[in-house]
């Protein structure tokens, strides 16, 4: 299978098996280098944390104990807001750039962070906070980046890398995998053991997140690993709850997250602001993460019910492939889990009701609709802080003064 973190279009010359890493993988985070912001001044940037009403549900928990798999282009385990947070991973391309590099980890870190970032300075009052800022990071190595000179090497290798990195997170700890990547070119289908290793990671407890794919303005053609029986797949909204326009819509979209203005933090030490169901797919891991450690022992197929059931600002009629059964909702995901045993709840494939087009493609499906209430109240606040404070971090930190 053809992936990459590029958010540019690539078209493959040969078969799909040709090589894991060369075509783009749609559900990317574009990183937008001229919006580079400030590590005094992002936090106030982070929409999500209010959307997601993190305040609430780190009352419970901050998801320590939870590991959290990150199959990416690997994680910077030295950036100060992912510090002690990283576990010892594995790499399963075995080529490409290193550390150092300008083409290494930066969308594998920028994941983490949204995952499982916890800041850094007094308080930890700088730089990113993740949604589940106690969990621990196991970064799996499967694709390469844009603008990795080794690109071209993938054509011939490793291109089970995804399959069998599914497998080795399952196998070495993962309570969550998180695939911030996919194909979602017009030539992507199933691949047998792709779908066996998501299964296997299933039947191990593991739960399976996965991006839709950002295909929405380029006929919303289905992505892989997204559609996989038992994943949960994440489309993207913005902070106004309306469909990101390049957020694919299919069938088999679960739930929607934060998918636009996203700040993240890369290599370098700077923030940029992104875009992607790729940070959608991350936000969904670390809530999954906040239910997993509130409540351990609920399986998969359970935790994925409960993200349904809890979801706000459902679409008309419950569901639709544009944003899933809704805004994700972990404070209430973590409060509806307390009345739940642990159980044998088991994915099932999709019904064929949904092959296809599903009832929602073609449509807008992105009305602007406001949160709930406090929020929406409060949009205008946040907006006006962040000008603000662009404004302040225009000033060149003392590393970028050098």
């Amino acid at each position: 299978m053809t992936r990459t973190a590029a958010p540019r279009t690539a078209r493959r010359p040969g078969p799909r098996r040709a090589g894991l890493l060369v075509v783009l993988l749609a559900s990317t985070l574009a990183l937008l280098p001229p919006t580079a912001a400030h590590a005094d001044g992002i936090r106030a940037q982070q929409w999500a944390l209010e959307a997601m009403h993190t305040q609430e549900v780190w009352r419970t928990t901050k998801g320590e104990g939870v590991t959290v798999a990150v199959l990416d282009t690997g994680v910077d385990d030295r950036h100060p807001d992912l510090a002690g947070n990283v576990l010892e991973g594995k790499d399963m391309v075995g080529f490409g750039a290193g550390r150092g590099d300008r083409a290494w980890a930066r969308h594998g870190t920028a994941m983490a962070g949204i995952i499982a970032g916890h800041g850094h300075g007094a308080g930890n009052a700088d730089g990113v906070m993740g949604i589940a800022p106690e969990a621990r990071i196991l970064p799996v190595r499967v694709i390469l980046e844009d603008g990795d000179s080794s690109r071209g090497k993938a054509r011939s290798n490793r291109g089970n890398a995804l399959a069998e990195g599914i497998r080795w997170a399952a196998d070495h700890g993962a309570d969550v995998i998180n695939l911030s990547l996919g194909d979602d070119s017009k030539s992507a289908h199933p691949e047998a053991s792709e779908d066996a290793a998501v299964q296997y990671a299933l039947r191990k407890g593991a739960v399976v997140v996965a991006s839709a794919g950002n295909g929405g303005e380029k006929g919303d053609h289905i992505s892989y690993p997204a559609a996989y029986p038992g994943v949960i797949a994440a489309t993207a909204v913005d902070r106004y709850g309306t469909r990101a326009p390049f957020s694919t819509r299919r069938w088999y979209a679960t739930v929607s997250a934060p998918g636009v203005d996203v700040v993240i933090a890369d290599p370098d030490r700077k923030y940029y602001e992104g875009w992607g169901t790729s940070a959608a797919s991350a936000f969904v891991s670390g809530a999954v993460a906040l239910i997993e450690a509130a409540r351990p022992g609920l399986s998969p197929a359970q935790i994925k019910k409960l993200l349904q059931d809890t979801a706000r600002n459902a679409p008309s009629g419950g569901r639709d492939d544009s944003r899933g059964f809704g805004f994700i909702d972990p404070a209430a995901a973590v409060a509806r889990s307390a009345g739940l045993k642990p159980g044998s709840l088991s994915p099932v494939a999709h019904d064929d009701k949904y092959f296809g087009e599903g009832p929602d493609t073609g449509k807008d499906g992105g009305a602007s609709t406001a949160w709930l209430g406090p929020l929406a109240g409060g949009v205008g606040g946040v907006l006006l802080v962040v000008a603000t404070v662009l404004w302040r971090g225009s000033r060149p930190r003392r590393e970028d003064a050098a």
